[in-house]
């Protein structure tokens, strides 16, 4: 998203075919409009690029395998913070000649973050979690953008912090305003889906009381965050704005 964000087409020899899909990638329009690799060598060896840029988290052989080939290769780490979002930008704009450019994208956003961080509201309780367990955890770059946008993840403390799937009792006690939830839900039965089918969970938070985020917003750090917080603001706002009253068992720090 990167490379889309910062070249023009004609200068991508390609990109990962997980760029085309909604779920994972906020810029499918660009990346229709480039090649696509599947992260083999074989496409590498294909295209001839004059530069390879990849994730150090991911196609480790394939990574060891072009680097004993003599390909250009400039391995971008991870980003769990809006800081790891600047220095990766950076990173891919000097790597690519477009300095310029990437200073622009850091600029947007931190205008964007900057704004937010002047227009204070009450904290919003929440519980992040998706189909895999509550998640959001501290030092990841989804409950940056949590608490960027004014929320205050309980899924990223005790007792949720403790366990590894969602569990109805320990989202009953921590008994957030809102659920967060990223991943879509399967609508096939499974261990997956227990908590978002819980009688429960159904009667208290379905509705208004669940903001949806599409996972594409908090798995890749980019510059495009600021809109991304900005936007899940917006939504948590408008959800607080249509409860017309607390739950029932919240205690007075969990209304706070």
């Amino acid at each position: 998203q990167l490379v889309l964000a910062l070249l023009p087409p004609e200068r991508i020899a390609s990109v990962t075919w997980l760029s085309r899909n909604p779920g994972s990638s906020l810029m499918v329009k660009e990346a229709m409009r480039v090649g696509i690799n599947h992260g083999l060598a074989e496409d590498v060896v294909r295209q001839k690029p004059d530069l390879v840029l990849a994730g150090n988290f991911s196609t480790a052989s394939t990574r060891r395998l072009l680097k004993r080939l003599g390909y250009p290769m400039v391995e971008v780490g991870d980003a769990n913070s809006f800081d790891d979002i600047r220095a990766n930008t950076r990173q891919v704009a000097k790597a690519v000649g477009e300095e310029a450019r990437g200073e622009a994208l850091i600029a947007r956003m931190d205008a964007q973050l900057n704004t937010i961080s002047r227009q204070p509201m009450p904290p919003i309780r929440v519980a992040a979690w998706d189909g895999s367990g509550f998640n959001a955890a501290k030092g990841t770059l989804y409950d940056s953008i949590l608490t960027a946008a004014g929320a205050v993840n309980v899924g990223s403390q005790p007792p949720a912090s403790s366990y590894g799937a969602p569990d109805a009792e320990v989202l009953l006690k921590a008994a957030p305003t809102l659920l967060v939830q990223g991943m879509p839900i399967d609508e096939k039965p499974g261990l997956r889906t227990n908590l978002a089918r819980h009688p429960l969970v159904r009667q208290y938070w379905a509705g208004a009381r669940t903001v949806h985020i599409r996972q594409a917003w908090y798995i890749c750090g980019t510059p495009t965050v600021g809109g991304t917080v900005r936007a899940l603001r917006s939504q948590l706002r408008e959800a607080v704005a249509a409860i017309r009253s607390p739950l029932p068992f919240a205690t007075r720090e969990a209304v706070r």
